[in-house]
């Protein structure tokens, strides 16, 4: 697989766990910490997969 499709991977599902997180305090998947998580998710998600690619 080339990087730029694992580090696509990565953002998607670091997003995905991200917007979920707030669900687990009762918040809405439309809120405005589901999308601050989602956006800390996928940076995270960024990061971890281009230290694993250098």
């Amino acid at each position: 697989m080339s990087s730029k499709v694992v580090i696509y991977i990565a953002i998607f599902i670091g997003s995905t766990i991200g917007a979920y997180i707030p669900k687990l305090w009762g918040a809405g998947l439309i809120s405005i910490s589901s999308i601050i998580f989602s956006t800390l998710g996928a940076l995270a998600g960024f990061i971890l997969a281009w230290k694993r690619q250098n």
